[in-house]
């Protein structure tokens, strides 16, 4: 049963290879996708609920035994964001496949997304910080890919920026690696967190888990790293920001909060109080940007910068309530921010803009995507009982157990100031007198069903609290007590 773990990587792999043969025929690129994501997402369902019934599970490549070898390692944490992830593929494949123009499907629009999943859920897999950079690396050479293409002029200017951060952040991510290996001589996590615990986190450890912070923050978008991410999500076409908001953030968030649970815990009154800071900071920014724009996609891209900050709250709270709606929240996020963006897709396809000073009366014309932007809109501000509240009061509540009110206060005021930034989108484009003007040729139809599906999900998510809770609570607790995973990589 272990060998499935690698399979999530494998199908991606192969299919993202296979597809570069079938580049002159878009129609079997097509099927061939949606039939690899869809096996994905089946053989994350087994390996999550493997991991439930069974522990964690690990796959030792070549059996070479940790820490000498490269691990493969599906704790809950991962295997709940690997699960997400193949979710969100399936449906941004078939968000693509009614957006997504000929031009940019021929060149290799489909083993692009494949090569992107790839990195990501090698990423959330790896239990090497160096194969860590690895998968890191996948994911950002197919997302250069994924931002340029259409070659736009906005499109190629935010990419030089986008590149060129991410090429500083995977240089000062090999020199982390190279002076902790240097002192610990170690790459494997579940080691370096004994041989950490062992030496004891020195000034010299701490200094290298605050550079982590800073190249896992640059990639997450935690303030002020986040400069970057706002013009280059709103480039490219709503299903690659689709991917990016849903998924390469919440990579950043993932390392972030696997490193600082893992390895570097020794010092909290240093390292998670800078983080704690830093995440409320991300939260009032990113609230600040959803509410000062009246361009729909940069309201929902600020947004998921106000997200990863209260994610990383819980992370920097540290008890078990904040860790736990840590994991509930993020969960959720990569579900409704990959709903809203397709929202956003489906209403520029109709307008032609994203402006709302452009457009209005959406609803008259199409009542159905203007109710599902509503429920997505309640979801992302964590009303009750849909998909975010119960990470967010979780999160809250761990606040002020850790003694950390004024930031638990800033993440409750959070919630209303996103809800009024997406209830504007609400209000002002689909209330009102329809503007006929605005309105393009073009029919939603094919565009609301992956919608429906990731509602659909959240919805589930939000009422089916009681039935998801020992899962959650599972990946909460190998966070919590890292000798969970100690024992599962290392055997000991």
């Amino acid at each position: 049963m272990n060998n499935l773990i690698i399979l999530p990587i494998v199908i991606p792999l192969l299919m993202g290879i296979i597809l570069i043969f079938f580049n002159k025929n878009i129609k079997i690129q097509k099927w061939l996708s949606a039939i690899a994501s869809l096996a994905s997402v089946i053989v994350a369902v087994i390996i999550v609920q493997t991991v439930h019934t069974n522990g964690i599970q690990t796959l030792e490549i070549g059996n070479w035994v940790p820490p000498y070898g490269i691990v493969l390692v599906a704790d809950m944490y991962a295997s709940l964001l690997v699960l997400t992830t193949a979710i969100i593929g399936f449906t941004s494949l078939l968000f693509a496949f009614s957006s997504t123009t000929a031009e940019r499907e021929k060149f290799y629009f489909y083993p692009g997304v494949q090569f992107l999943l790839l990195g990501v859920t090698g990423a959330f897999l790896t239990g090497d910080i160096f194969n860590l950079f690895v998968f890191f690396e996948v994911m950002l050479m197919s997302s250069y890919m994924l931002i340029v293409l259409g070659s736009s002029k906005n499109q190629l200017r935010e990419s030089i920026k986008y590149i060129l951060v991410n090429v500083i952040s995977s240089a000062l991510f090999v020199i982390a690696v190279a002076y902790l290996y240097a002192l610990t001589g170690t790459l494997n996590m579940a080691d370096l967190s004994v041989r950490i615990a062992e030496m004891g986190q020195s000034g010299l450890l701490t200094v290298i888990a605050i550079l982590f912070l800073v190249i896992f923050g640059l990639k997450g978008a935690i303030f002020p790293l986040y400069f970057w991410l706002p013009g280059s999500y709103q480039a490219p076409p709503a299903v690659v920001t689709a991917l990016f908001g849903a998924l390469l953030t919440k990579v950043g968030v993932y390392s972030i909060t696997r490193v600082f649970t893992l390895i570097f815990y020794h010092e909290p009154t240093f390292t998670h109080e800078i983080l704690a800071w830093l995440s409320a900071l991300t939260i009032i920014f990113g609230v600040i940007g959803a509410i000062a724009y009246w361009d729909i996609k940069k309201i929902v891209i600020y947004n998921i910068i106000t997200a990863v900050g209260v994610i990383l709250f819980g992370v920097a709270a540290n008890t078990p309530n904040a860790i736990e709606g840590s994991v509930y929240y993020l969960v959720h996020d990569m579900i409704i921010k990959g709903a809203l963006f397709f929202l956003v897709g489906a209403i520029v396809a109709i307008t032609g803009t994203s402006n709302l000073r452009k457009f209005s009366g959406l609803i008259a014309s199409h009542p159905l995507l203007g109710w599902m932007f509503f429920i997505a809109a309640l979801a992302l501000a964590g009303i009750p009982p849909l998909s975010g509240f119960v990470g967010k009061l979780k999160i809250v509540q761990g606040g002020f157990e850790a003694g950390e009110y004024t930031i638990a206060f800033v993440v409750l005021l959070s919630s209303l100031l996103v809800l009024y930034s997406v209830m504007k989108i609400f209000i002002h484009g689909f209330w009102g007198e329809p503007n006929k003007e605005a309105i393009a040729q073009t029919s939603p139809k094919g565009l609301l069903f992956p919608i429906a599906i990731l509602l659909a999900l959240s919805i589930a998510y939000g009422f089916g609290v009681e039935f998801l809770s020992p899962y959650i609570s599972q990946a909460a607790d190998t966070l919590l007590d890292p000798s969970i995973y100690i024992q599962a990589v290392l055997k000991e």
